[in-house]
């Protein structure tokens, strides 16, 4: 492998994750010859995954560490807000937490599979109320990408026509599965509240693919294209509501780069990967152009060098941005594209508040599974624009809801707190508590959108390296009252819903909003770094993810992000990157890259 990094590629591609893996797919499909770079491991997830493992199988019944943050049979390797010998730092005054998992696919691996369009006004946000920024493009240019990124992943969900919560054109979306007890109680509340409940967006297979259809769709008149699409959608079973699918997945249910992307894009002959390749900067010559990448061999810890006509930077927000900015030459100083001093500003994470509480008529449920698609059957979208427009909330943008509770795989500490029920109970009575109260607690999260700000951003560390060499990030935060104000509004709208569930509300409901939120970086979901904008003064990238600098450098992951609406980045940022994808395919056969 090390032979075939030395060799000079079309395009080296940093990152194997959702943006990374689509590139590699739209790219090799389409006949560009390819070389992806993942700092991490190698990683199998029809070999790797504990699909059928209780919590009693595990050590510590499977409950999290400081190593494995979400459980031991996460599907997260070598990863998790602290990384070993890959350090961080927060300024004083500032918190954030970085997520990274170093392997193949990267978070593709774990991710909840939420997959929500961006709608019109998250695109047009700075026309819709003066805040924030306007991306370069509208929903409408997106939107085809959008359809064929569900038709490829698989995405299970419904159309319902509400604000800003963009309908998929008919034979795109997978049937939902039916919701469970718990989800259809908080439907009823949200029908007496006025708030909209109805059936997620996920990217998991509830039926097979219709592979020929699909790969026709995606892929007219490319028949390599077809041909490697449609094997792969064939190896990919339906979920059977096996086991949560931040374990990976066996059978292929769900989406993931290394089982979804990467085996038709390998299948073309078109793509070659180096994992445990830890890259330090992009590389450009006399004239300021991109040749490629250094990176480190992790096995070997000699640097190498990676060549291509096109550069992509997709490991992540942060990660890009960091290796932007090490980027250093006396044509860039302050690293590479960033003769704004824009790289690394902007950040934004998604807003999180949560709360708890129990149903008296859950209990006593007779014996059942409820595990069903690992994720929430249904969710709330949100629904306040109007009000909002109006100036009626005191915060500017809104937030979707996600479910959780009823009877899933008991673990370790799933009748903690059972005391405060009972008032302590012992021997065959504590039996009986458990069978009363089992499955009758709920939980509400809030994902809202942030509003980017000058105090959010990254920058190289002055005084310390990772166990590479390679300069590390410090970390600058602060939310808005914007931010706070709607994490206040999130757990008091939690606390009515279980009111109107009939239950009792176990969590300290805060009415300062800075006490409600998740510390940044907490969500995963970070974005920023590389503003993407039709104004090279005002931005890093263009549309099409194109640095203004440096016309073969491209950065495809989150961090073009202009702005971090209420819905998960995951599903947009792979529509963007096909779309840059296809750009770059364009600018190649022209002969202008």
């Amino acid at each position: 492998m090390r032979r075939k990094a030395q060799q000079q590629y079309d395009v080296v591609i940093v990152g194997s994750g959702a943006a990374g893996g689509m590139c590699a797919y739209v790219l090799a499909c389409s006949g560009v010859r390819v070389l992806m770079l993942e700092a991490g491991r190698d990683y199998d997830p029809v070999t790797e995954t504990p699909m059928f493992q209780l919590p009693s199988d595990a050590p510590l019944r499977g409950v999290g560490t400081r190593e494995k943050p979400f459980g031991f049979y996460d599907a997260t390797v070598d990863g998790g807000w602290e990384v070993p010998g890959e350090p961080y730092s927060s300024a004083e005054g500032s918190e954030f937490r970085w997520w990274r998992a170093r392997m193949l696919g990267g978070r593709t691996n774990h991710w909840g599979r939420i997959s929500l369009r961006n709608g019109p006004y998250d695109f047009k946000p700075y026309s819709r109320d003066g805040l924030g920024f306007d991306w370069p493009m509208s929903y409408e240019d997106v939107a085809p990408y959008y359809d064929k990124t569900e038709a490829l992943i698989g995405v299970f969900g419904s159309n319902e026509g509400l604000e800003n919560t963009p309908d998929s054109p008919p034979g795109i979306l997978q049937e939902p599965p039916a919701p469970r007890a718990n989800e259809m109680l908080v439907r009823r509340a949200g029908d007496e509240l006025g708030i909209p409940v109805v059936p997620s967006h996920i990217a998991i297979l509830t039926r097979p693919q219709d592979a020929d259809r699909l790969s026709r769709f995606l892929w007219p008149g490319n028949p390599t294209a077809q041909r490697v699409t449609a094997e792969s959608m064939r190896s990919r079973a339906a979920c059977f509501y096996a086991t949560p699918c931040g374990r990976g997945c066996s059978i292929k249910a769900n989406f993931q780069s290394p089982t979804v992307v990467l085996p038709p894009a390998l299948a073309t002959g078109n793509l070659d990967i180096v994992t445990d390749a830890m890259v330090r900067e992009v590389t450009v010559d006399a004239s300021g152009r991109a040749t490629g990448v250094h990176y480190i061999d992790k096995r070997t810890r000699l640097e190498e060098h990676a060549g291509a006509r096109v550069v992509v930077v997709a490991a992540s927000a942060c990660e890009s941005a960091r290796i932007l900015l090490n980027s250093k030459s006396s044509i860039f100083p302050d690293g590479i594209a960033n003769g704004t001093g824009l790289v690394g500003k902007y950040l934004m994470d998604t807003v999180g508040a949560s709360v708890s509480g129990q149903i008296p008529a859950m209990e006593n449920m007779p014996p059942h599974n409820a595990d069903g698609a690992s994720a929430m059957h249904l969710y709330s979208p949100w629904w306040l624009y109007q009000e909002q427009a109006r100036g009626q909330l005191d915060f500017a943008r809104g937030y979707h809801i996600e479910l959780g509770g009823g009877r899933r795989m008991p673990g370790f500490g799933t009748f903690s707190g059972l005391e405060r029920y009972t008032g302590g109970s012992y021997g065959q009575q504590f039996k009986e508590d458990c069978r009363r109260y089992y499955g009758s607690f709920v939980n509400f999260a809030g994902r809202g959108e942030m509003i980017p700000n000058e105090d959010c951003y990254c920058e190289i560390d002055p005084d310390q390296v990772d166990q590479w060499g390679i300069p590390t990030l410090r970390f600058h935060w602060k939310w808005s009252e914007h931010e706070e104000n709607q994490a206040r509004h999130m757990q008091h709208t939690f606390a009515d819903i279980i009111e109107a569930m009939g239950g009792r509300v176990t969590s300290t409901i805060r009415e300062d909003g800075a006490d409600a939120i998740a510390p940044g970086g907490e969500i995963i979901h970070e974005v920023g770094g590389a503003i993407m904008g039709d104004d090279p003064r005002r931005s890093v990238l263009n549309q099409f993810c194109q640095s203004w600098e440096v016309d073969n450098l491209f950065v495809t992951d989150g961090a073009p992000f202009v702005s971090n609406a209420d819905k998960n980045p995951t599903l947009s940022i792979m529509a963007i990157a096909w779309r840059a994808s296809d750009y770059i395919v364009e600018q190649l056969n022209a002969g202008r890259l």
